[in-house]
């Protein structure tokens, strides 16, 4: 299962258990309960408070069962991903979670207030439920980083898989990329982002050139202009990828706001490739996208090796 499909169907579950009623208070108010430690995940505490909101949550999404067990396997898994997704150094940005949290609200015909109030109403929280976006996002590129490392395509086995397809070698697309981003410094997100929006949107109308964005930019204040140099599509960011295909050579992505303040790239020029590690690219990436789609899927398998090397302590 995707990432996507995976908040999706816990978004779905909740306007389906609202649709046709007004949600009743599934648990006592989370702060007149007393709270302690219920399990240790390589150190790493899950409290009883944590459980009755998973567990109102897993209600909410109408998961048959023992919630309180349920929801203390889940957390512990998702205390697992969140290891693992900071040991390798991945960060989701706010701004990505958010934009998933309201993507969800508009996707179900409500706004995120209503969201959040649906949420409230059944003991959960509109921030438990960016928490929990931003586990599965973190999570999927933990997961492809993995099969990246564990499953490099030797030369024998392209060879083998391009006699399979009668010879052919596969070919993709490379990008010559720029990254400009409108800087908002720290503390004035607020003030500044619609401004620095405009701005963008502005530079964005008057591309012309790659070479051209360093003359519009030195008329600009805080505008960093980033050469990416060439990128092969299965390499694009995930954040960025579907923008840059959409967008094609010689145009610029759709600004959005990062960590950083506004940003956008622009496509410089793109060419078709082919070569052996090409084909070692494309054949890996269409293996990953394949093994997602299925049920327990790859992340299934790391994540009981994560939980088969953990410590994990009930009390």
């Amino acid at each position: 299962m995707t990432v996507h499909n995976a908040i999706k169907r816990a978004a779905l579950a909740i306007v389906l258990s609202t649709s046709t009623a007004a949600v009743a208070p599934l648990l006592a108010t989370p702060v007149q309960a007393a709270s302690e430690v219920s399990v240790v995940v390589n150190r790493q505490p899950i409290t009883s408070f944590q459980i009755r909101q998973r567990a109102a949550f897993l209600q909410l999404r109408r998961v048959g069962g023992n919630a309180t067990q349920k929801a203390t396997e889940e957390l512990i898994d998702e205390e697992l991903k969140k290891q693992e997704i900071r040991r390798r150094g991945i960060n989701v940005p706010d701004t990505a979670v958010n934009e998933a949290y309201g993507r969800f609200a508009s996707e179900n015909n409500m706004n995120e207030q209503q969201l959040a109030e649906v949420l409230s109403r059944a003991g959960f929280s509109s921030d438990a439920f960016k928490d929990y976006i931003r586990v599965q996002m973190g999570w999927g590129q933990a997961v492809q980083a993995h099969m990246r490392s564990a499953e490099k395509m030797s030369e024998q086995d392209v060879v083998q898989r391009m006699l399979a397809q009668g010879g052919q070698k596969p070919s993709t697309t490379e990008y010559t990329l720029q990254q400009v981003i409108f800087v908002i410094p720290e503390g004035q997100r607020g003030a500044l982002l619609g401004q620095r929006k405009r701005e963008a949107d502005g530079m964005r109308a008057r591309f012309q050139s790659c070479d051209a964005t360093y003359t519009f930019a030195k008329g600009l204040r805080d505008v960093t202009v980033r050469d990416l140099g060439r990128v092969a599509q299965p390499e694009l960011p995930a954040l960025w990828k579907d923008d840059v295909i959409k967008a094609g050579n010689g145009k610029t992505t759709p600004a959005k706001e990062t960590e950083r303040g506004v940003e956008y790239i622009a496509i410089c020029g793109s060419r078709s490739i082919s070569d052996d590690k090409v084909a070692a690219m494309v054949f890996q990436s269409s293996d990953l996208a394949k093994l997602g789609e299925q049920s327990g899927g790859p992340d299934g398998a790391f994540l009981k090796k994560l939980r088969d090397e953990a410590q994990i302590s009930r009390r």
